[in-house]
């Protein structure tokens, strides 16, 4: 599965209010792991960022001023999410302004049309998950880097690629955890030890580590093993696990 971990940084809250996007930052992911593709642009808005936005992102008017506009972007940015799972927090903002940004495209050139994004992108909205997890808590990115031990210490003022590269550390530690996961697509560094990732807190795991050791059943809980599958054949009539090569463990 391929997906893609994204946040973006506004001139505001409300794109009806003629707000813009300033900033699109992406981490691609692919069955989990990072491959190293990311995708990151500042945006000139073509109007003024609110005071207040500037002090939750510190992304100012002069920063962004000779950055290109959405629509010199926009096709790059398509192609990189087309297709895609994207993982979100707080997704309804972020599709909402993207959205935006396309119809605003759309109407100035016509063909070829691009998004809506729900139309042609899966969307998994972090925040509703974290609130079906932990109801009643906060679940702020803050938060669950908390509650989830994920060190975000670069995390002052907030920025797209890097919310979007916390994030991901974020949604693999809701969803079981991180198996060999790393930034660099090129694989396993040199060495037996493992490496940390190009992102702090992820781990590179080493093909050299120790394997897990196996623990054979004891003679007692292979007759309590026994015992319980016999008792479901009694209570049910058969047993599931009868039907599983090797399963019958009954003789």
């Amino acid at each position: 599965m391929r997906q893609i971990v994204l946040d973006t940084e506004t001139t505001g809250i409300d794109p009806k209010e003629g707000h813009r996007l300033i900033e699109i930052g992406c981490v691609e992911m692919v069955n989990r792991r990072f491959t190293g593709r990311t995708y990151h642009q500042f945006i000139n808005p073509e109007r003024e960022i609110e005071a207040e936005a500037i002090e939750v992102h510190g992304i100012t008017n002069q920063r962004v001023a000779d950055e290109p506009r959405f629509a010199e972007v926009a096709d790059e940015f398509w192609e990189f999410i087309r297709g895609a799972e994207l993982v979100i927090h707080n997704a309804a903002f972020d599709v909402g302004f993207i959205d935006h940004e396309f119809g605003l495209l759309n109407d100035r050139r016509g063909e070829p049309r691009l998004g809506p994004v729900a139309e042609h992108c899966g969307i998994l909205d972090t925040l509703k998950m974290a609130r079906d997890k932990h109801p009643g808590q906060r679940n702020n990115l803050d938060a669950l880097c908390k509650r989830y031990d994920i060190d975000n210490g670069r995390r002052v003022l907030h920025g797209a690629l890097l919310d979007a590269e916390i994030l991901a550390e974020v949604y693999l530690a809701m969803t079981g955890g991180q198996t060999a996961l790393t930034l660099d697509a090129s694989g396993e560094e040199e060495g037996g030890d493992a490496q940390a990732g190009t992102s702090g807190g992820i781990r590179r795991l080493s093909s050299a580590r120790p394997r897990l050791a196996v623990v054979a059943p004891s003679e007692a809980e292979l007759a309590a093993h026994r015992a319980k599958l016999e008792a479901i054949r009694q209570a049910a009539g058969e047993c599931v696990w009868d039907r599983l090569e090797g399963g019958d463990v009954s003789s």
